[in-house]
């Protein structure tokens, strides 16, 4: 299989290498790690250092910032945004046009629905969903007011 590099321009004028993903055709940074069984599709990008388990699907127009971990089967919608540090789950579902903010945690098995925010450094539980236009930041320990009355 040929690792064909192609280079794209950013808005400062640096020149960024990416190379072609064999399943989908997705761009993928120096350094990135993705597994061959997931798909990329062709307009979205996985930058330097990010990581992505078996089975995963990202959709068109996607971005994988930088050094973010995405688990195995997890799925993300058209145009979603995962920013830099970021860490999904396993058998994650994130819908189309949301966004992760650089270092958030979302825990295995969480279903993010279209249009979602998920703060920097927020941290989404499992068995919790967050509906389009929500911004979800929780605390690790579960209650905030609770931590707030200790």
């Amino acid at each position: 299989m040929s690792r064909k590099i192609e280079t794209v321009e950013d808005d400062a004028g640096k020149v960024i290498s990416y190379r072609r993903h064999p399943n989908g055709g997705g761009l993928i940074g120096r350094g990135a790690e993705v597994d061959e069984s997931s798909f990329i599709s062709s307009t979205a990008y996985v930058e330097a250092g990010a990581q992505l388990g078996r089975g995963c699907r990202v959709g068109g127009g996607s971005w994988i910032d930088r050094r973010a971990r995405i688990g195995h089967r997890v799925v993300i919608g058209d145009a979603v945004y995962v920013g830099p540090g970021a860490v999904v789950g396993n058998r994650v579902q994130v819908g189309s046009h949301s966004r992760i903010g650089g270092g958030a945690v979302i825990a295995h098995g969480v279903r993010l629905h279209g249009d979602s925010t998920v703060a920097q450094g927020g941290y989404v539980t499992a068995g919790r969903r967050a509906s389009g236009g929500s911004s979800q930041r929780s605390h690790p320990d579960g209650n905030r007011k609770a931590r707030k009355a200790a």
